[in-house]
């Protein structure tokens, strides 16, 4: 099943889009992958906005957090500061999640075996699972805390754990960017765990496949 995901990845990469021979094989460097990697300008932009809409993204959910956590805004009621900054939020995950995804197709096969990358996805999946907990169980009550200065445990619970989710998420995603833990430069239980034999196996499948 992996092995299949990878060479997802290097089809992504490297066929997605080609310019195709008479042979009826993708020409090296003509895939949209490959183009948006060269693109250097249009590469910055996606990276510049996808930081910036990350720090909107998590300042307001932080901000909403420290209130669940009773440490700012006291005598304002929940509601209001999840409402005041959810326009926010809503537009800074969009646009986040936009330029995150072009980001990652940029190179999908070096991401996808990438350790630091799949912890990373590991932690946004706890985030979205808490978020989902939070408003599911936590908040179906929230009228009669709302305008408590300290909410119940279990909202502060999820507001401590969303806070350390997301710093997880920030920094993950930060190291990932680095090729401190990819392929080729690592070694041991963290290539064992980047399966860097398959991206090995994968990635002479995909050079033969390509007209150079």
């Amino acid at each position: 099943m992996s092995l299949h995901l990878s060479e997802a990845m290097a089809y992504l990469q490297y066929q997605l889009g080609a310019e195709v021979d008479s042979a009826g094989r993708a020409v090296a460097d003509t895939s949209w992958s490959t183009q948006l990697q060269s693109s250097e300008h249009l590469w910055m932009l996606l990276e510049g906005a996808h930081v910036l809409t990350l720090m909107l993204f998590a300042g307001t959910i932080l901000f909403v957090d420290m209130r669940l956590l009773g440490l700012v805004l006291r005598k304002v009621p929940v509601s209001a500061v999840a409402d005041t900054v959810l326009p926010y939020t809503v537009a800074g995950f969009a646009i986040m999640v936009l330029t995150g995804s072009a980001l990652f197709f940029a190179n999908p096969l070096e991401y996808y075996h990438n350790p630091v990358f799949r912890v990373k996805a590991v932690f946004l999946v706890a985030a979205a699972l808490n978020i989902f907990i939070f408003h599911w169980r936590v908040q179906a009550d929230r009228e009669k805390w709302d305008a408590r200065d300290r909410p119940p445990t279990a909202a502060r619970v999820s507001a401590g754990i969303s806070i350390v989710l997301w710093i997880a998420v920030i920094v993950t995603g930060r190291y990932a960017a680095y090729d401190w833990f990819r392929c080729g430069q690592t070694t041991g239980v963290i290539a064992e765990l980047a399966q860097c034999t398959e991206f090995e196996t994968t990635l002479v499948h995909a050079e033969q496949e390509l007209a150079v």
